[in-house]
């Protein structure tokens, strides 16, 4: 039986239709899984007209079969949603159509319809509107798997991982725990090697300038070092606490796969300087594989035919070539 992806249209005022329209051109003549795409068909039409482009549209229903995707045309499974422009302001009036599409993507996976989810760029400012989450967090939740998900930024050359992902940083010291670091870098050790073949080298970063405190509660000596040498004793390949200020300047020389921080933008900064869109960001953790585009909405280039489907593209192929 051949895989489904499936394709959530994400965002509507942004660079989501785009790039799906030239992932679509780019990647046909490929033997990739099919994928579909779960948005609106009018909305779809309308922003082809603007960009110029002329990709065919073909509707599927929802209980479609695997014979009715078609490599020829873009199989769209239909989404209702009202807008008068192509193209509008990003606001939360689009909020309702995101979690239908998302919801939709959610069935389809359980009913076993397609064997993973790609969703497009969202804007987390106005979707999660006054939460301290994102898609990683949303997924696991509507799947009962809360506090089991671990956000990875994926490239074959190095990946990094957020201990705490969309937190404010003044609350970073007080969420990460010795648990947590172990279970997540442990759900990263088995994904690479159950998924990828490979046995990972993890570097672990502390929270503190030079991965070190002068004060009588250190986070590395109470908390991450501790975690390190109980995942060293679980036969994980773990190195640490390592300074954050040279680990991306030295990750090749130290053959290291995976990079572990304790917030956010401690690994995503050095990481996107080094590979732009040459990554995706994928939910481990969660009983399917869930990817997207390492990038956000664009709303400044949204409508003018300049985005780059790089990532997009990158997240069908992983898709494709994961075991």
């Amino acid at each position: 039986m051949k895989n489904i992806i499936g394709i959530v249209a994400g965002e509507p005022n942004s660079i989501s239709s785009e790039i799906i329209f030239k992932c679509w051109k780019l990647i046909k003549k490929n033997k990739f899984n099919d994928f579909i795409v779960i948005g609106s068909i009018k909305l779809l039409t309308a922003q082809q007209k603007k960009l110029g482009s002329n990709v065919p549209i073909y509707e599927i229903k929802r209980n479609f079969k695997l014979n009715d995707v078609k490599k020829s045309k873009l199989c769209v499974l239909n989404v209702d949603y009202e807008q008068k422009k192509p193209f509008d302001k990003i606001s939360v009036k689009s909020n309702k159509y995101i979690f239908s599409c998302f919801n939709i993507a959610i069935n389809l996976i359980k009913n076993k319809k397609i064997s993973g989810i790609i969703n497009c760029p969202i804007s987390k400012e106005t979707l999660f509107i006054g939460k301290n989450y994102g898609v990683t967090e949303y997924f696991s939740k509507k799947l009962n798997e809360k506090d089991k998900e671990v956000m990875l930024i994926f490239n074959k050359k190095l990946s990094v991982a957020p201990c705490t992902t969309h937190i404010p940083l003044k609350y970073v010291s007080k969420r990460i725990n010795k648990g947590d670091i172990i279970k997540k870098v442990k759900t990263i050790n088995d994904f690479y090697i159950n998924k990828i073949s490979k046995k990972p080298k993890i570097a672990v970063l502390g929270l503190n300038p030079h991965a070190n405190s002068s004060e009588d509660f250190s986070e590395e000596r109470r908390i991450i070092k501790p975690a390190i040498d109980q995942l060293k004793k679980m036969k994980i390949n773990v190195v640490g606490p390592v300074s954050p200020d040279t680990v991306f300047a030295n990750y090749k020389s130290k053959k290291i796969n995976v990079i572990f921080g304790m917030y956010h933008d401690q690994v995503l900064t050095g990481f996107k300087a080094l590979f732009k869109f040459k990554a995706i960001n994928v939910t481990l953790g969660l009983k399917f594989t869930r990817v997207s585009p390492d990038h956000g909405v664009a709303s400044d280039i949204m409508g003018k035919n300049k985005a780059n489907p790089e990532s997009l593209i990158e997240s069908i192929k992983f898709l494709n070539y994961m075991k």
